[in-house]
């Protein structure tokens, strides 16, 4: 229950000041001046009263109602106040003194004992370090910064004052309202994943944004973030990329998978947006709130211009977005109605001499058309009619028709009053016309990902459990992914050239040698993996060279011996793996295999279990999933290998969590219908 965190009946400000240059002083002006409408109690040993306002000496004293304090007072004494608070039965706190974990050692000291007596008395506490909360809605601003934003729809949470303290400025300058904004400080107690539900569950939230760092719980959080998705937009600018991919791994998948990737796929599947800019972040939030969802991916342009409309045809295309193709009675309409040298097609360009009148025509005519699901209109700088007028024209459009539309009217001297029209009536507008491109891709992801039906992990046959614990327990990582039921080639180990001659004929030519070291990762890189060999002559030969050479690159690494394996030719290579992120837990990885595959990162991750359509969603995204489906020529491969291959793997990742790392690389997959084998399997258990 946060919610006395933005609705609290009394307020206590313990630490309050006299001096207006004091944190406070800061707290309690600003719930005045806000007009909070319940009680405020400022807390002052050696005050009588503060802002009008009768001071207590200590949170005792406090007469009800009060269900929220601020606790502004030097890091050391913090834990005794908060100890007062709960024993005055007081259960939201905000902290917003710092001098905690941020500080080191004797911080995160002070941040234990202060997180025991929360604790001990049902504390729910918002920060140390933070610069506080406000509701808008509810003229609650628990923050000492100066000023506050006008009442709106978007909500912001932030792991960072410093960003509270921009956007609350941003917000004021810029028109834009908020409904809650919280800074989360330290995060003693009160995290993102909670913060998170609590801002769904508000009624004047209709979009939630946040900047985060890092999340206390990957899956709690992914868990909350998609059943807010599901209510109302969330986005998130995630800042820190991480070091994961830059540790020592064992694979090319712990390579490739490190946790900016990690992230991303989380966040994709709980259908959180991510932006990469602060810009983004705002942009996309307000498009959100005050705009419908595209139908589809088709864009109009409206212009006066012809630059700003080449411009914005090029990041259209960039952001995987298309020019809608227009009807031809649409064309057949606008044609006498524009200037002559007007262009009718798309993007429709009104000539600088139009005004307002002209671009109403057009706007309703591409708005009407049945194949435009969102217009882009742009108005270069001019001095023959004023901005603000075509931002009625354009607002008045919007409102009719129930398709999305993005307004830049560029510049920034001349537009303050057009950017109030289209504020106040829900139209977001951009200073260039690049910024509304990312935008309606963002309005469209979402809309795809709630199209999506739910869909269950799939229930797969042939897996013996058994055998597979058997592999594990022994390091035999082929063995396991045998037991899951994905094919291997003909593949034996050999200790010395005679066994690897013997095993060849058995096995039947052509062959090829792999090392096996569990010390060498990329074993082609040492002379460790010999193709296409067609005798035992060769094969003798090769093994020979094969230990000579690892044991010269790795003198003291562990050589257990020598795969023979029968080779498997005319097909494709894929790496197919999963990597346990401290985070997220299990995620797959699917994308181009063989010797290039850290060089050409062409990847795609998901969290595992993998459902069919997640699997098919990530195998589609990458450029080695299309050449699947036959490229220039080349016959189409077996897809459904690949995916059944996707499945099995991410379902091992998650029955065996000492799995750390896993993966097939490659997957050689055949023609159509005839399968795929796992020829290198490599594992990392924890």
């Amino acid at each position: 229950m946060l919610e006395p965190f933005f609705n609290p009946r009394g307020v206590a400000v313990i630490g309050a000041s006299r001096d207006p240059h004091k944190l406070g002083h800061g707290v309690v002006r600003n719930l005045i001046e806000y007009r909070y409408r319940g009680s405020i109690y400022p807390v002052n040993p050696v005050a009588t009263e503060i802002l009008g306002h009768a001071c207590y000496p200590t949170i005792a004293e406090v007469p009800d109602p009060v269900d929220l304090a601020v606790v502004v007072v030097p890091a050391g004494i913090v834990a005794d106040v908060l100890d007062q608070c709960g024993k005055r039965g007081i259960k939201h706190a905000i902290v917003v003194s710092g001098g905690f974990s941020e500080t080191g050692p004797e911080g995160e000291a002070r941040e234990v004992v202060l997180a025991q007596v929360a604790e001990k008395h049902g504390l729910r506490i918002v920060g140390p370090n933070c610069i506080g909360t406000i509701d808008t809605h509810h003229s609650v601003n628990t923050t000492f910064v100066v000023g506050m934003p006008q009442v709106g729809e978007i909500g912001f949470v932030s792991q960072s004052g410093a960003m509270c303290v921009a956007v609350i400025d941003w917000a004021r300058g810029a028109g834009v309202g908020f409904s809650r904004i919280i800074s989360l400080g330290n995060q003693a107690d009160v995290n993102e994943t909670e913060m998170l539900v609590a801002i769904a569950g508000d009624p004047q939230t209709r979009v939630i944004t946040a900047y985060i760092e890092g999340v206390a719980d990957g899956r709690a959080f992914m868990q909350a973030a998609e059943e807010a998705a599901r209510r109302k937009p969330v986005v998130v600018l995630k800042a820190g990329q991480g070091a994961s991919a830059a540790k020592a791994v064992a694979s090319h998948t712990g390579a490739l998978a490190g946790s900016a990737e990690a992230y991303d796929a989380a966040f994709h599947h709980s259908g959180v947006l991510r932006a990469n800019t602060t810009e983004e972040l705002f942009d996309w939030a307000r498009a959100l709130a005050w705009q419908p969802l595209p139908e589809g991916d088709r864009v109009a342009i409206l212009s006066n211009a012809g630059g700003p409309a080449i411009l914005a045809v090029d990041v259209i295309e960039a952001a995987g977005l298309r020019l809608a193709p227009l009807t031809d009675a649409t064309r057949e309409f606008l044609h006498p109605r524009l200037p002559a040298a007007a262009s009718a097609e798309n993007p429709v360009d009104v000539l600088a001499g139009s005004g307002p009148g002209t671009y109403a025509v057009a706007l309703d005519a591409l708005l009407s058309d049945p194949t435009v699901d969102a217009v882009i209109v742009i108005m270069a700088p001019n001095d023959w009619f004023l901005p603000a007028s075509l931002a009625e024209v354009i607002a008045e459009a919007a409102e009719v028709h129930h398709k999305p539309v993005l307004a830049s009217i560029m510049g920034l001297a001349s537009v303050d009053q057009a950017l109030t029209i289209l504020h106040q009536r829900r139209v977001p507008n951009f200073a260039f016309p690049e910024r509304a491109a990312s935008t309606l891709a963002a309005m469209l992801a979402r809309r795809r990902w709630l199209e999506t039906p739910a869909e269950l992990p799939v229930e797969l046959t042939g897996v013996d459990q058994v055998a597979a614990r058997a592999a594990l327990d022994q390091g035999d990582f082929a063995g396991l992914v045998a037991a899951y039921g994905i094919e291997l080639p003909p593949t034996q180990m050999a200790v010395d050239a005679n066994e690897a001659v013997r095993l060849a004929e058995e096995i039947g030519y052509q062959v090829a040698l792999k090392l096996v070291s569990s010390d060498i990762t990329h074993k082609s890189d040492v002379g460790g993996v010999v193709l296409n060999l067609a005798d035992a002559e060769a094969v003798r030969a090769a093994f020979e060279a094969v230990i000579t050479s690892a044991r010269t690159a790795y003198p003291d690494a562990t050589i257990e011996g020598v795969l023979v394996q029968k080779m498997v030719d005319k097909g494709q290579e894929l790496i197919v793996g999963v990597r346990r992120d401290p985070q997220f837990g299990p995620l797959a990885l699917v994308g181009r295999g063989g010797i290039e595959v850290e060089l050409l990162r062409d990847v795609a991750m998901g969290v595992a279990p993998l459902t069919r359509s997640q699997a098919e969603r990530m195998l589609d995204s990458t450029r080695t999933g299309v050449r699947l489906k036959g490229w220039r020529g080349s016959p189409p491969a077996d897809r459904a290998a690949v995916l059944d291959a996707m499945l099995r793997l991410s379902q091992a990742a998650c029955d065996f969590p000492e799995i750390a790392e896993l993966e097939i690389n490659p997957l050689y997959v055949l023609s159509a219908g005839q399968g795929a084998y796992a020829v290198d399997v490599r594992g990392v258990v924890k």
